[in-house]
């Protein structure tokens, strides 16, 4: 039974880092930006989904080098947290598998 400890102590820890990884992911502004060529002249965006949809904010003919660097870390951030948050949750389902046995938890 001192397995079992060990394993329910490693279900809650991976919950914990779960809901941590999710908070972290809404706190990150959504979309990303790019710069499109129209008729010749550079304009920004801001893409990003909403109800499935891919939309466009314009931002103007130049945004500040700090929104452009805050976006591109946004970016990196969010496929870091993602992926992490893939493996926890694989690691969820494997230690409530493990842990269910005939019985339940």
């Amino acid at each position: 039974m001192v397995i079992k400890g060990v394993l329910k102590e490693e279900l809650q820890n991976s919950l914990r880092m779960k809901n941590n990884y999710e908070r972290e992911l809404k706190k990150l502004p959504e979309g990303s930006i790019i710069k499109k060529k129209v008729k010749g002249n550079y304009y920004y965006y801001i893409v990003l989904r909403e109800n499935g949809r891919v939309k466009f904010v314009y931002k103007g003919k130049s945004v500040s080098r700090k929104m452009i660097d805050k976006y591109k870390q946004a970016k990196e951030l969010r496929a870091k947290y993602r992926n992490m948050l893939s493996k926890v949750k694989k690691q969820i389902k494997f230690l409530r598998g493990s842990l269910r046995g005939k019985e339940a938890i």
